[in-house]
């Protein structure tokens, strides 16, 4: 009576939708690696034979799963994060590098890669760490221990030069909006992103004139009229002074720093008066605000610049139209595009695309895997895919809501958030709609690292909502 009443409370949607994306993910798999002069199933080289070797064991690992006390994922929370940070350092130092990034294990024939665990021990961490009792995001001391939970796996990942994976942990800031953090820091986010784009592709003294002119239009329509004038004008006084001393004193300054001596200018005219008059009550928030844009900026340019190698400065370039390189960075993404396109409506039919048969799209096993989709079954069964993907993080919403647990709840969303990210990227990239940094499609790219991590973080969530109605801590 107790194993039926354990076996109802699994939620069998969930892992339905789990079986389906697997099973076309490997038959995607054995597409891109069929070869018709040695039709050779059992073929103990090939990729779709390892990638069952790596479904056969995450089975395993579910049943494994299954018969741990939730309780367990609570009370080593912290432990597993301090271990996988301690795998990203190990990896540094004695990982194999490939493609560019160390963050490799090689053991024999079996890679392993440690950033992938590292995500289901980051949401688990963050879980036990934002159900904690008292929690608050308005507590500056919560926020940054929150925060640092996630800044310090990124910065390992970074230090191995795999920034597609490092970026993925940015995403649990949607968690910590759904946990009260303000809508500000989202806000903050989405204009940071609009600064950062434009930076690459027009000048920093543009870029800064807009951020000015932005706060500026802000502050007017908040009804700051008459406050403005004095330090307008102080600023724009410095401005001209200094772009006449430039020219008296023959040196090339860039334009965005005389900008800059401007706004420093008119900044402190505010800050002196609202000490001294008690006026200005907008310092604070817009002023960190027009600063933090500037600087953003800047840090933008000399990140692009200085820390990005070049065939990332390319990629980027080639998403945003500001270069063309067909035979070099951009070959993957037409590549792709030809295939997704070449498979018309219904597809060219299993194991019959030419695009994939013959290679011409590199990667076509694991960041690039759905452009196979895209040319064998077409746009039917590319809007399959799509529809299984969403019915998954639908449904793992809905079951986060129902929780009783804050502890399940927040984890439910970091899986989901999780998933979110490497679906809407990865397909992003094999149509050109976002830049290729090496991000695997969940349950399609080939990998024993990549299917164990997603696994992972999807079934411990569906152990911890077999308990949903208790209060796990």
């Amino acid at each position: 009576m107790a194993t039926n009443s354990y076996i109802k409370r699994v939620d069998w949607i969930t892992i339905g939708l789990y079986a389906l994306l697997v099973a076309f993910g490997w038959v995607s798999i054995y597409a891109a690696n069929f070869n018709p002069e040695n039709p050779v199933f059992f073929d103990t080289g090939k990729e779709y034979f390892k990638q069952l070797v790596w479904i056969g064991l995450s089975l395993f690992f579910i049943g494994i799963i299954f018969l741990t006390d939730s309780k367990f994922y609570v009370e080593f929370s912290y432990i597993f994060y301090g271990l996988t940070l301690f795998l990203l350092v190990a990896v540094l130092l004695f990982g194999k590098e490939i493609n560019g990034a160390k963050s490799w294990f090689e053991i024999g024939p079996v890679r392993f890669q440690p950033a992938e665990l590292c995500k289901v021990a980051t949401n688990l961490a963050i879980a036990r760490a934002l159900s904690r009792y008292g929690f608050s995001f308005n507590r500056f001391s919560d926020l940054l221990r929150a925060g640092a939970l996630i800044l310090l796996p990124m910065l390992l990942i970074l230090l191995q030069n795999d920034t597609g994976s490092a970026l993925v942990y940015a995403v649990f800031i949607l968690v910590f909006y759904r946990e009260g953090l303000t809508a500000y820091v989202l806000t903050f986010g989405f204009i940071a992103a609009i600064v950062v784009t434009l930076t690459l592709m027009i000048p920093n003294a543009t870029i800064i004139g807009m951020i000015i002119l932005g706060v500026v239009a802000v502050l007017y329509i908040k009804g700051y009229r008459r406050e403005l004038i004095k330090p307008l004008v102080a600023g724009a006084v410095t401005f001209g002074l200094a772009f006449a001393a430039r020219y008296l004193v023959e040196k090339q300054w860039p334009l965005e720093y005389l900008l800059m001596a401007g706004v420093f200018v008119a900044s402190v005219y505010i800050l002196v008066t609202s000490l001294v008059k008690r006026a200005f009550r907008f310092v604070p928030t817009y002023l960190l605000i027009l600063w933090s844009a500037i600087g953003l900026s800047l840090t933008a340019d000399y990140f692009f610049e200085e820390v990005l190698s070049d065939y990332q400065r390319t990629r980027i370039n080639v998403l945003l139209g500001l270069e063309s390189d067909p035979l070099g960075a951009g070959y993957n993404v037409n590549q792709s595009k030809i295939a997704i396109g070449s498979g018309g409506f219904s597809g060219k039919g299993f194991l019959q695309g030419t695009q994939t048969k013959f290679d011409f799209v590199p990667e076509q096993s694991t960041d690039f895997i759905f452009c196979t989709v895209g040319e064998e079954w077409g746009f039917l069964g590319s809007t399959l895919v799509v529809i299984l993907f969403v019915s998954l993080l639908l449904r793992l919403l809905f079951l986060a809501e129902k929780q009783h647990s804050s502890f399940s709840r927040v984890y439910g969303y970091g899986v989901a958030a999780i998933f979110f990210f490497h679906f809407a990227i990865n397909m992003g990239m094999t149509i050109g709609l976002a830049p290729v940094i090496g991000i695997p499609l969940p349950f399609f790219s080939y990998g024993g690292s990549s299917l164990w991590g997603f696994t992972l973080l999807l079934f411990v969530f569906l152990k911890l909502d077999t308990n949903r109605t208790e209060l796990i801590r």
